[in-house]
């Protein structure tokens, strides 16, 4: 088991790296060679050998693999990202950047997206150096750049160019899963994610007839584009079912005592309370209109508008997603993607899976284990180019109250000092039985 110094580690080392601004706006602007430069300095006080490597400079990534005692099993890879999104200084309690310490909570920007995972990471491979220990397989540790964005300085990057420091690397866990989900009703579920819809970040583009804003004009570009986004906004998805929302759905339904009839999915989430928030937003695909860009003077029509849309697809719900925005967008807008990137979905019968399920039911006998989607990405996405099948592992046993997917990108984001170390625990246990 992970001793007292990696207790006290994984909290320093979260507050440490909350406190190296690597705020990532997009667009390239960011700078996550500080945070990688302290990474590499943990592990090579590990023993390790990390590489740091960069296609744009300060945009670093770090690399490190801990050899297993087993040649012949195929390597793990654990990997975190080290760039955080944007926070305002003036809406939160306490600087988001401080990495202060209070009364149990580690605070600040970071905290759980996901310098936390990170900073776990850390610790573990260093509580096994000093005692000796060895995982079964080779661990390959990977700190990324560029998570937040478009992944082109980070997983992508590293993916593409640096693929022979991932030999042997079939399976990887990394962030948004293994934490505590209180249903309300005393039941805490822990959720392992096994699967991610697609990424289909849209523009959409209307053209038109520049003219006088006092002039009859039905080639408005700005009233197309905005036909065209209602449609989209206001469009009812089907219904579709992936084998990883189908068992969580299967799951819970044996949980609350319900039926688990699938055909009627909808009705189903209703029976599951709060804890269809877990599910409901992976049963079909999605797309959000988010952003519009038209004109430069209130009595000029413009001769072109823009809008950007946050699409999402399913495993296999791609070809329809498109031939939906098709329909939706019409003759007088053209849509392409912004930004792509694959949906993913791991199998739930294999040794990994049912590994990360006995860690976390060993320090949390309490805890209900289920599959489930995430409606988001990680660098996962990126990472299955290599062949490699990725899992959502980053244990965290919460308080009731505390509302875990609340601090992904907002105010006051903070971790209970419990909970990473209860991670710690349990990510020693899942890697050195992985």
């Amino acid at each position: 088991m992970a001793d007292d110094l990696a207790l006290d580690e994984v909290v320093r080392f979260t507050s440490d790296l909350i406190r190296l601004d690597t705020t990532n706006r997009g667009g390239g602007d960011c700078r996550e060679r500080p945070a990688a430069e302290y990474a590499a300095e943990q592990l090579a006080g590990a023993g390790l050998e990390p590489v740091l490597l960069e296609r744009t400079e300060g945009r670093t990534n770090v690399v490190a693999r801990v050899e297993g005692s087993d040649p012949s099993a195929d390597a793990l890879l654990v990997h975190g990202h080290l760039d955080v999104v944007p926070a305002e200084a003036a809406d939160w309690s306490v600087h988001p950047f401080s990495g202060e310490v209070r009364d149990g909570v580690v605070w600040g920007r970071g905290a759980v997206d996901m310098k936390n995972m990170d900073a776990m990471i850390l610790a573990v491979v260093r509580s096994w150096a000093r005692a000796g220990v060895r995982p079964r397989r080779d661990v390959v540790i990977a700190f990324t750049a560029d998570e937040e964005a478009s992944a082109e300085d980070g997983s992508g990057f590293l993916a593409d160019r640096h693929r022979d420091l991932f030999e042997g690397c079939t399976e990887g866990v990394s962030e948004s899963g293994a934490f505590t989900f209180h249903d309300g009703s005393g039941r805490q579920i822990y959720p392992i994610a096994a699967g991610e819809r697609g990424t289909g970040w849209l523009k959409l583009t209307a053209r038109g007839r520049a003219g006088h804003g006092s002039k009859v004009n039905r080639e408005n570009a700005v009233t197309r584009l905005a036909a065209a986004i209602t449609r989209i906004g206001a469009h009812e998805w089907p219904l579709r079912l992936t084998p990883t929302v189908s068992a969580a759905l299967t799951e819970l339904a044996a949980l609350y005592g319900v039926d688990p009839d699938l055909a009627h999915a909808d009705l189903l989430l209703e029976k599951l309370g709060p804890a269809a928030k877990l599910v409901e937003s992976t049963v079909r695909n999605s797309a959000n209109p988010t952003m519009l860009e038209a004109g430069y003077k209130v009595n000029v029509i413009p001769g072109e508008a823009v809008a950007y849309v946050d699409g999402r697809f399913l495993p296999g719900g791609e070809d329809e997603f498109r031939t939906t925005l098709d329909r939706l967008t019409g003759p007088d807008v053209d849509w392409e993607f912004a930004h792509r990137e694959v949906a993913l979905q791991a199998p739930l019968d294999t040794p990994t899976y049912a590994r990360m399920r006995a860690a976390i039911e060993e320090f949390a006998p309490e805890g209900h284990v289920v599959p489930y989607c995430m409606s988001g990405g990680t660098d996962a996405k990126q990472f299955s180019r290599l062949g490699i099948t990725g899992y959502g592992f980053t244990p965290l046993r919460l308080p009731e109250g505390y509302d875990y997917q609340a601090m992904f990108h907002g105010v006051d984001e903070r971790v209970p000092v419990d909970a990473l170390h209860f991670g710690v625990r349990v990510l020693d246990r899942f890697l050195r039985s992985a």
